[in-house]
């Protein structure tokens, strides 16, 4: 039986800001569910409003760990003014610039579940760098450059735990979508060349791995 969360977490998700679809996120909240009773924190690199965190932290209550999500909450590029993904409401009015932090924190009030999340508001490599806690699962699902999505494998793939999960989001292996799922993919296929990772499935453009091995993470 597909391990699902309840209606009022789904709801609270489909409900909540953001651009993961439905199946992609039952898909989310089944690997999360398996890699939580590793004992470990899940970690999520891209919170943005926090639709895909909301599962994440429901997997992580039913566990008993934690969720920790990093961001620094100014948007990544697709999503600055001009772009297709501008939200114009995640707009400070004082600043003149992004800041989904706030729409995040009453995204995980109104589900319930800010006691199972710790949110970190810095930038990926900056928070990789000084991380040494193993986790059981790393979703990735960042800025969508070669230089972020690069950084975000490079920085968080050495910290999941053996036997725990690797996951990636907006992996569109057709050029046609380069700027959505390229550099994702990229990603997708060194994890899978390093011989550290296995893939387990996919669902759409999400992409889960196990780590089956040591390999090797990082460029020479």
């Amino acid at each position: 039986m597909a391990v699902e969360p309840g209606p009022d977490v789904l709801d609270a998700f489909e409900a909540a800001k953001g651009f993961m679809p439905v199946k992609e996120g039952l898909a989310l909240y089944a690997a999360a569910t398996e890699a939580a009773a590793l004992g470990l924190p899940l970690l999520e690199v891209g919170t943005y409003c926090g639709r895909s965190t909301i599962l994440l932290a429901d997997a992580a209550r039913a566990a008993g760990v934690s969720v920790i999500t990093v961001d620094h909450h100014r948007g990544s590029e697709e999503q600055q003014p001009g772009w297709d993904y501008h939200d114009p409401a995640t707009v400070d009015p004082e600043l003149g610039r992004m800041d989904t932090l706030p729409t995040f924190r009453r995204t995980l009030h109104r589900a319930g579940l800010e006691d199972h999340v710790i949110a970190v508001v810095g930038r990926s490599p900056q928070v990789a760098a000084v991380w040494r806690t193993p986790v059981g699962l790393v979703f990735v699902d960042g800025g969508h450059t070669d230089e972020h999505a690069n950084a975000d494998y490079e920085g968080w793939a050495p910290h999941v735990a053996e036997g725990g999960l690797l996951v990636i989001h907006d992996v569109f292996p057709d050029p046609v979508d380069e700027w959505t799922g390229q550099a994702p993919y990229r990603i997708y296929l060194r994890a899978l060349e390093s011989g550290a990772f296995t893939e387990i499935s996919a669902t759409d453009s999400l992409r889960v791995l196990r780590r089956t091995g040591a390999g090797s993470l990082r460029r020479d």
